[in-house]
């Protein structure tokens, strides 16, 4: 049998990511009625920013702190973290808020050193990524409306995410993947500030900026030709084409429905992103990444599929039935599945962690009478 390993102490950091996920969830819950655990209305305004820059954030910081190997890198998983905790209480919300975009700071701070060491086209795009999270961190302390912040949240998420991509599935795509990626990522970024400055005109290119972005994933990840495979990299696979199938839906709603600072397109495209895409690939980089922040292995279980396939459905039953048939039970509903795919997933994976590897299987001994044919052959 595996011996269990200890977490590393570094896993600390991720406690206040932890908060933040379950803490967002009731205040995502609370916005649509859908049956909170505790009623938490006055979170309602901070929802966004403690799912994607309190829990998403703190999670990619720490590992990219991880990856820089100095002790200076964990500033910002520590800001992050942090501020995420004291934005909870109302007393200290200022100070919570004045901490995130500290943290988102340090963040892009964080990879001048990685850039340094590795002058990477992964790296740039993830930086790009971070830039964006500052910039949609201060839009939220100068006052801006919160529909005016989710496009650089959004690329925030998107950019990081497409950076990992490239990194971790390299070999698998063209020699030119990273310059094309950069391109593509920096036309996404321009179109996000379009979208702010213009939100008539730039909205409809951020569209389709992300459109384009998209469209080369799907066309040269991995995803579409590990599907066929089993285990875990058939299970990341069909994580990663859900989440690029919900970015597809997020551009094509840009394209087509324009700005919008609220109604059934603003949700649409805000869960589309942050939910299907996002969390999506979360799953997908789980039991890869994780062991790598917290040196304790995560392995692949069947049972995860179940978390995957509610959070398809319940987002399908939100954005459809929800968003595009008007019907205000079906949203409900689907916010509820959608908050508990998330937390099944949490469950299964720490279960699958608790658990251990699964011990290989041996082959049975050879008979006597075997044996004894094969000697005298």
């Amino acid at each position: 049998m595996t011996p269990r390993r200890r977490p590393a102490a570094r896993t600390l950091f991720a406690l206040p990511a932890a908060l933040a996920l379950l803490v967002g969830i009731d205040a995502g819950l609370s916005l649509l009625d859908a049956w909170p655990p505790v009623n938490s209305g006055r979170l309602g305004e901070v929802h966004g920013i403690l799912m994607v820059l309190g829990f998403v954030g703190t999670l990619i910081a720490l590992e990219r702190a991880v990856a820089l190997g100095r002790r200076i890198g964990y500033l910002a998983p520590t800001l992050l973290g942090l501020g995420a905790l004291l934005l909870v209480p109302a007393s200290t919300g200022e100070v919570g808020a004045a901490l995130i975009t500290a943290g988102a700071l340090a963040l892009c701070l964080l990879y001048i050193p990685l850039w340094q060491r590795n002058r990477d086209d992964a790296i740039l795009i993830s930086a790009l990524g971070a830039v964006c999270a500052l910039g949609g961190a201060l839009l939220w302390r100068g006052g801006a409306d919160t529909s005016q912040t989710i496009p650089w949240l959004a690329g925030f998420v998107i950019l990081t995410i497409g950076g990992e991509r490239l990194e971790l599935a390299r070999l698998a795509m063209p020699p030119t993947a990273g310059r094309d990626l950069v391109l593509l990522g920096s036309g996404l970024a321009s179109a996000i500030v379009a979208a702010t400055l213009w939100p008539t005109v730039g909205t409809p290119l951020l569209g389709a900026a992300l459109l384009a972005l998209t469209a080369w994933l799907v066309r040269h990840d991995v995803a579409r030709r590990t599907v066929n495979s089993s285990g875990l990299p058939r299970f990341a696979a069909y994580c990663m084409l859900a989440g690029q199938a919900w970015l597809l839906v997020a551009g094509a709603i840009w394209l087509l429905a324009g700005a919008s600072v609220e109604g059934a397109a603003y949700d649409a495209v805000v869960h589309a992103v942050f939910l299907g895409f996002t969390i999506s690939m979360i799953m997908a980089h789980a039991s890869s990444i994780l062991p790598a922040v917290t040196r304790v292995p995560l392995p692949y279980r069947p049972a995860m599929y179940a978390p995957w396939l509610l959070l398809q459905l319940s987002l399908v039953l939100r954005l459809w039935g929800g968003d595009a048939l008007g019907s205000e039970l079906a949203r409900r509903i689907g916010g509820a599945g959608n908050a508990i795919a998330v937390l099944l997933f949490l469950a299964v994976a720490i279960g699958s962690a608790i658990r251990g590897v699964p011990p290989r299987p041996t082959k049975p001994a050879a008979s006597t009478t075997t044996q004894t044919k094969a000697v005298s052959s």
